[in-house]
């Protein structure tokens, strides 16, 4: 195990990354590679016979072992020219014109080294398959170079015939030996193919089930738009009748005297629980629209200084419903804000509802401010309390969906779970965001901060600067 690692790391390092595009290249340039680190290895027993024969150090021999020993230099021209098809080109012809030359001046037609001239046909068609009609015309430049060579000069019988029987058999061996690791290279490439044949098959079988799950998808997402169109007049209608009849019969119990107290009481069960729900159906619906992008932002002026006075008034008597002291500070009263005032009023009273309600004989705590900045100014409100506080595992999944901080939120306190959702999905409608940190057992901190200035996008995509500039649109509005 460890030599083949070896092995693979040294193979490895002729193949450049830029060389290669995909596994069956890759295989190609490792198997190139290798054969050519190992294969004229094979080649030098006939080299060493050829001396052992004919002891003389002479031209043709010299050759023929240059001619066996370049092979070793391809591995570095693929290293160096990162071009597989090149070192196989250089491969092709120097097997050619290497086994054309023993040939030549051992044996003729006869030669034990003809073999490895058709070996060198197959080496060339396997390399360079996409160009293997060049291949075959150099095939044949090489024949007729040859042929011209034995018209012109005749052969050259270094040795005799019937002493080349033996280095036949080694010629033999050594080209079967090289054509087999080459046979088992084409063999690993086919099952690779196959791999990739029944992968693609999967992936094909994979984006027809996609395909089809995206339309059941839109399909769903028309009929749920369809539905909360439909809930948005179907159960807002009813609960605002059963909140405005109510308000009627407060009324009446108030000018009837302290007798109709416990009937004045029930009456305000009734309009407290239709205010509850309508505000719930809202959040849904309202979460609806944020999500299918057709909420608008209703950008005004007024101070918040007015911002404050209206949330603190609505949300009071929430706050302090469970023995809680409210503390709000409003610094910059006079600071005229350009944004949403209905939107940033949603925001503010969720998060403080929230804080009422998970907070018990605590303190609920209200902050806002301006930070002024060069280019912007921020507005930027702080909601704080000292209830139940949130674990470090729920804040994460905290801006979720219909999803509270533990079960056990929800069977105390009730919810839908999406009122923090909708608020930062508002936050962020306003070019801002919402953070929080929260320890369990002491409180909850939540920080909104939302650019002050939000100017009209013009018909050129543009918007009106009060400096003169232009800001451009971000997608509905520019800060």
């Amino acid at each position: 195990m460890n030599d083949q690692r070896v092995i693979d790391r040294i193979v490895g390092w002729f193949i450049p990354d830029d060389a290669v595009r995909g596994r069956t290249q890759r295989e190609m340039a490792r198997t190139f590679v290798f054969t050519h680190l190992f294969g004229p290895a094979i080649a030098q027993p006939m080299c060493l016979y050829l001396y052992y024969v004919s002891p003389e150090v002479n031209y043709p021999l010299v050759v023929m072992l240059l001619g066996v020993c370049s092979f070793w230099l391809l591995p570095f021209v693929l290293r160096w020219t990162s071009s597989i098809e090149l070192a196989a080109f250089l491969s092709f012809q120097a097997l050619a014109a290497t086994s054309l030359f023993g040939a030549f001046h051992y044996g003729g037609f006869s030669s034990p080294f003809l073999p490895w001239f058709v070996v060198s046909l197959l080496l060339g068609l396997f390399y360079l398959s996409k160009r293997s009609s060049a291949v075959l015309a150099l095939f044949a430049f090489d024949i007729l170079v040859f042929l011209a060579l034995i018209l012109w000069k005749g052969l050259d019988h270094q040795i005799p015939i019937d002493d080349l029987q033996i280095i036949g058999w080694l010629s033999i061996t050594s080209a079967t030996v090289y054509m087999t690791w080459m046979a088992l290279y084409y063999s690993r490439i086919i099952g690779l193919r196959s791999e990739l044949e029944v992968e693609s098959a999967r992936q094909r079988a994979t984006a027809v089930e996609l395909e089809k799950a995206r339309a059941i998808a839109e399909e769903i997402g028309r009929n749920r738009s369809q539905f909360f169109a439909k809930m948005s007049h179907e159960l807002r209608t009813p609960l605002n009748a059963i909140i405005g009849y109510s308000d009627i019969l407060l009324e009446d119990c108030e000018d009837s005297g302290p007798e109709m107290e416990q009937r004045s009481r029930d009456v305000n069960r009734i309009n407290a629980a239709g205010r509850h729900l309508l505000s719930l159906v809202a959040e849904v619906l309202d979460a609806n629209e944020i999500e299918n992008d057709v909420m608008s932002v209703d950008i005004g002026q007024f101070t918040i200084g007015q911002l404050c006075d209206e949330v603190v008034a609505t949300v009071a008597p929430m706050v302090e419903k469970n023995g809680n002291t409210f503390n709000f500070v409003c610094q910059n009263r006079d600071y005229v804000l350009n944004t949403d005032a209905k939107k940033l009023r949603q925001i503010l009273l969720n998060l403080l509802s929230n804080a009422g309600k998970f907070t018990q004989s605590g303190t609920v705590r209200l902050e806002l401010y301006v930070e002024f900045h060069t280019h912007d100014d921020h507005l930027c409100a702080v909601v704080s309390d000292t209830g139940i506080g949130i674990s470090a595992e729920a804040l994460p999944r905290l801006f979720k969906d219909y999803e509270q901080a533990e079960q056990s939120t929800f069977n105390r306190f009730g919810g839908t779970g999406i009122g923090l959702a909708l608020s930062r999905r508002l936050a962020i409608l306003l070019g801002g965001d919402i953070s929080v940190t929260s320890r369990l057992g002491q409180g909850s901190r939540f920080a909104l901060s939302v650019p002050a200035q939000i100017h009209e996008v013009t018909e050129d995509g543009d918007d009106d600067d009060p400096d003169g500039e232009t800001v451009k649109d971000t997608g509905g509005m520019a800060a």
